[in-house]
């Protein structure tokens, strides 16, 4: 069996990633063939797929199968750092750059030079990052915030998202130029629920590992538990069905795994946020219309904001408090999501609730 995992692995059983890949599926075998043709190169490459999948394992297979694998693989979200950030994480600072830089410090880029760079969620990377970043590709150098000085770099970028970033391009959100220079290598890794060959085997090393990790004799599942995996839609992918074998090894019995055990239900709201892709309900428009006009009438000074305000909360809750999802639903980053309910005070009302 074709199998990746992160380095590690077992240290990391809170994360949020795919901590591992397998290629049965004949879909998969399809995909490891193509890493496997384009690792060698040294070409920029992107990989889309949904949260969970194991977008960072391709981007470290890749690596490893390439000239550099034995130099830095460098990870980076690039939607776990403010606006105000990102510049110096990516590029680095000089000592006094900003208030709080005390010391120089070099940034991911430097960090991973003569390797491989891997920019997750580059679909949240600020609009002025991005014209830097552009820049730093066509130039194979950085300058330092605070520094006038380039400092040459030799790095491979692999990006990763989760998001549509041509549709980005139309609605102004991500560069034409910059997607179409991270665009040379693509890589589609398909959900879970399109790789059906891969749901077995999967299970099948999350029930040794969690039995080891919980000192427990080896388990198994049982043909009906089999029947209910491979029948789910898995929209958490690997690491949903990982925890869904955890649970199921702690409440099972005689180390055989029944339907029962297994904890699988779609997440909240989740046939709500279909409705997303749907065409709005006939009516809505002209009531959107009507609500409009009613508060035009009503002369106030801030329209503009108290309708932008309205906008964000509603969004923001119809999404569960995800400022992720709240950026897909508005069809902008997240970056910009977190500035506006920042500024109408809604992270700290649930930072104090």
């Amino acid at each position: 069996m074709s199998l990746l995992t992160l380095p590690n692995a077992r240290e990391q059983t809170k994360s949020v990633r795919a901590t591992v890949l397998v290629f049965e599926d004949a879909r998969s075998q399809e995909l490891l063939s193509r890493i496997e043709r384009l690792a060698p190169s040294e070409a920029n490459a992107l990989i889309i797929g949904e949260t969970g999948t194991g977008k960072e394992l391709v981007a470290r297979h890749i690596h490893k199968l390439s000239r550099r694998s034995g130099a830095p693989f460098v990870a980076v979200n690039c939607g776990a750092f403010s606006e105000s950030l990102v510049e110096s994480e990516l590029f680095g600072h000089e000592k006094g750059a900003y208030t709080g830089a005390i010391s120089s410090k070099a940034g991911w880029f430097e960090a991973a030079n003569g390797g491989t760079l891997f920019l997750d969620e580059i679909g949240d990377l600020p609009l002025n990052m991005q014209v830097k970043l552009l820049r730093v590709l066509q130039e194979r150098e950085v300058v330092r915030l605070g520094s006038r000085t380039p400092v040459p770099i030799d790095v491979r970028v692999v990006a990763a998202t989760n998001v549509n970033l041509a549709d980005a391009v139309v609605a102004g959100h991500f560069r034409e130029d910059l997607f179409y220079r991270l665009h040379v290598a693509t890589i589609r890794l398909p959900p879970l629920r399109d790789r059906p060959g891969d749901i077995l085997p999967l299970a099948g090393f999350f029930l040794e590992e969690h039995c080891q990790r919980l000192g427990y004799n080896r388990a198994s599942l049982s043909p009906e538990a089999e029947r209910k995996l491979l029948a789910h839609s898995w929209p958490g992918n690997i690491r949903e069905l990982e925890n869904a074998i955890h649970h199921a090894l702690l409440v099972c019995r005689n180390r055989l795994v029944q339907p029962a055990d297994l904890q699988l239900a779609e997440l909240p709201g989740a046939p709500r946020h279909e409705a997303l892709f749907h065409p709005l309900a006939p009516g809505a428009d002209d009531a959107l219309e009507q609500a409009l006009l009613k508060l035009f009438e009503s002369n106030r000074a801030d329209l503009y904001e108290h309708v932008e305000e309205v906008l964000f909360r509603t969004a923001y809750h119809f999404c569960h408090g995800n400022q992720l999802q709240t950026g897909r639903l508005l069809g902008i980053s997240r970056n910009i999501v977190r500035a506006r309910l920042e500024k109408i005070g809604e992270l700290n009302l649930r930072r104090v609730g």
